[in-house]
This record gives structure tokens, C-alpha cells and sequence, in this order.
């Protein structure tokens, strides 16, 4: 026998799956086709070439900015890192490039203002940014040189050592000498391949999503990870990372949970914790970093994700 309220909660998690997909659908596919211009006009060896020059300071900021604008498939992405740290670019600003990039992109942007509205998305990106050029600034007082690993990478062609030697080709990078609009259309043809592929993390995103809103009593969320429990952001920016797969399948969830009760801050904590240390990520890092490195990477995202989840908690919520 079936209890009591079940088909009426199934209903609500499917009446909540159809407006998702809805709404965000085409702010991905939008996304993704920003992100596909970025990568025509601002390759990854082109952002390695803006930032070599740069020293710690202005450095970190252009950084974090090119972190957060150049959000290259993944195959690119450590590369890209090796590449900067391989020419003699300080830790700290290959650093703030590196927080940047998995936390604030044109996907996390748009879905989130697809989801939480301008002023929580706005707020987002600001102190999400703010956090990766200080967390550069910090690492980089650290001398933490030594702990980088003499590797090669290679991705898509690209091969990159961080001992200095660096050759180019990467199947990511843009083809020399093209119009506008073969890079239009190249950028539009890429969002949707990229949508394909990316679809069934969607698809998994908001059928979680739609089931916390539907079938998981709010009671039981608020014990867990409401305002009475002190740990909950602590807590949220390390569940993040078992459970991230996307940013795409990440934040539907994150939708859900902010619609049943739990504070703003500790649901982009539980979003910061995930993109930043989420399990594919250190894995790729642990072939760069030494194992000390990796753990100060790791507990820089999870501290900023804390930070940013208590302050907009106790200071920006409010606004919102």
C-alpha cells in the first residue's frame, strides 16, 4: 500500500522538475555559448602569455578575473596551471587563477541568476572573486615553490611541463586565422555538444533537486543544516565535494535546498566546497601539488567557502 501523501509529493517534485529544466536550459545552453567565444578569442596559451609577465598584487587580480572568464573544458583547465607555474609565475597568482576557475564561470553566473535572481548571483561573484585574489595573496607570502611536482601534462595535444618546457597544440586552443563568424558559429555549434553532453548531469541535478523539494520534509533539512545547527556551513562546504559532479547537476540542488529553509550561505558554501575540491579535481592536482600543497588548496576552498557562506549569512541574506 502506498503511504499517504506520496503521489501528491511526487507530483510537486515533477511539477518542480518541469520548471527547473525550464529555466535552465536555456541559460545553459547560453552559457555555453559564452563560454565557447572565450575559448575562441582567449585560448589557453594566450592566458598563460597575459600572466607570466605579472607579478604578485595586480597579477593576482587579472588572475582570478581571467579565472573566472576563461572557463576552458577540462582538459585544458591544469594545463593551463602547469603552463603558469612552469614559466616562473608566482604560486600565489597561478593560485588565485586556480580558485577562480571551478567557482565563479559563465555557467555557475547564469545558473545562478537563473536560480537565486541578480542580487545573490552579483553577490556571489564578488566576494567569491575577492576570496580567490586574497587566498592568492595569502599562498603566495607562503613560499611554497618547492611543493610543486617536475611533471608533464599532456591534454588534447597540448603538452606542458611545469620544469619550464611548455609545447603547444592543444585541441582546445583556437585555429589561427579565422573570421568572426567562423568563431560564432564554432562557439554555437560547441554549446550544443557541449549541452548534449552534459545533459544527463543535468537531468540527475534536478531530479535530486526536485525530490529534496518534494519528498524530504523541510523539518528534517532545517535539524541538519538549518540556523540551529552552528556546524551546518562548515559542514555544507565539505558535503560539497563528495557529491559534485557538475556545477550544472550542483546547483538545481542547491536551489532546492535554499526553497526548503536552508540559509543562503550554507547552501554557496555546499556550492564552493564542491566545485572547488570536488574528487575529479584533486585528483588531476595531485599530479602537480605535493601532498602538503594539495591540503592547502583543499582547506582554502573549503575556508572559502565558509567565509562566504557566514557572510552571507549574517550580513547579505538580509538584503535578499
Amino acid at each position: 500500500m502506498i503511504p499517504a501523501g506520496t503521489e501528491t509529493a511526487l507530483l510537486d517534485s515533477w511539477d518542480y522538475f518541469v520548471h527547473l529544466a525550464m529555466v535552465l536550459t536555456p541559460l545553459f545552453i547560453g552559457a555555453s555559448f559564452l563560454v565557447g567565444l572565450a575559448q575562441e578569442y582567449l585560448p589557453p596559451e594566450r592566458v598563460e602569455a597575459m600572466l607570466r609577465s605579472r607579478d604578485q598584487g595586480t597579477g593576482n587580480v587579472l588572475a582570478a578575473g581571467l579565472g573566472a572568464v576563461t572557463p576552458f573544458c577540462s582538459c585544458s583547465t591544469v594545463p593551463v596551471l602547469a603552463g603558469l607555474l612552469g614559466a616562473g609565475a608566482p604560486v600565489g597568482m597561478s593560485f588565485s587563477f586556480l580558485l577562480a576557475s571551478p567557482i565563479v564561470n559563465w555557467i555557475a553566473v547564469f545558473l545562478l541568476f537563473g536560480l537565486f535572481g541578480a542580487g545573490v548571483t552579483a553577490a556571489y561573484v564578488v566576494t567569491a572573486l575577492f576570496a580567490a585574489i586574497v587566498g592568492g595573496l595569502v599562498i603566495g607570502s607562503l613560499d611554497l615553490d618547492g611543493h610543486v611536482k617536475d611533471v608533464r601534462i599532456t591534454a588534447g595535444g597540448r603538452e606542458i611541463t611545469t620544469d619550464g618546457g611548455t609545447a603547444t597544440g592543444c585541441a582546445c586552443s583556437t585555429v589561427p586565422k579565422r573570421t568572426h563568424r567562423q568563431r560564432i558559429t564554432a562557439a554555437a555549434e560547441g554549446a550544443l555538444s557541449f549541452f548534449r553532453e552534459t545533459l544527463p548531469y543535468i537531468v540527475v541535478g534536478i531530479a535530486i533537486g526536485a525530490l529534496i523539494h518534494g519528498a524530504v520534509p523541510a523539518s528534517f533539512l532545517q535539524r541538519i543544516a538549518g540556523p540551529g545547527n552552528p556546524l551546518a556551513t562548515p559542514l555544507a562546504a565539505l558535503a560539497g565535494a563528495p557529491l559534485y559532479v557538475s556545477i550544472s547537476g550542483m546547483l538545481p540542488i542547491a536551489h532546492s535546498l535554499a526553497e526548503q529553509g536552508i540559509p543562503i550561505g550554507t547552501v554557496m558554501a555546499f556550492v564552493i566546497g564542491g566545485a572547488g575540491i570536488s574528487i575529479p579535481n584533486l585528483i588531476l592536482l595531485n599530479k602537480l601539488f605535493e601532498r602538503q600543497l594539495l591540503v592547502i588548496y583543499a582547506s582554502t576552498v573549503v575556508t572559502t567557502g565558509i567565509v562566504v557562506g557566514v557572510l552571507f549569512n549574517t550580513v547579505l541574506a538580509p538584503i535578499f
